[in-house]
């Protein structure tokens, strides 16, 4: 499987579940920082749920992933289960890329203008 990566700002950290079973989970929130800016819901569940102590929300994250589905009773889940987050090193906005100049269509004058 493909390494699945999201970046985002964390939204919300909801406190660790622990089941009958044994089995701890975590849930965090992050909001992406695009166009139409999405908040998706992940989890870390048994050793990773440490991972989510000293984040806060407003952090900037880079999120590591595996996509889990399972059948119970007939019924389909999916689940984004994190396995690495790292602080990320800027805000990674989905913006136009800049338009470079079109030198085909610039006079002789306007070369000599050119900083370069």
């Amino acid at each position: 499987m493909a390494e699945l990566k999201i970046n985002g700002k964390v939204k919300l950290v909801l406190d660790a579940q622990t089941f009958d079973s044994g089995f701890t989970k975590r849930e965090f929130v992050i909001t992406t920082q695009e166009q139409y800016p999405q908040d998706v819901k992940l989890e870390v569940t048994q050793q990773r749920v440490a991972l989510l102590d000293n984040m806060k929300e407003g952090d900037n994250v880079d999120v590591h992933f595996n996509i889990r589905g399972n059948e119970y009773n007939g019924r389909y889940f999916v689940n984004l289960q994190a396995w690495k987050i790292d602080a990320a090193t800027a805000v990674q906005a989905s913006a136009p890329a800049p338009v470079a100049p079109n030198t085909e269509l610039a006079s002789a004058d306007d070369a000599e203008d050119l900083p370069f």
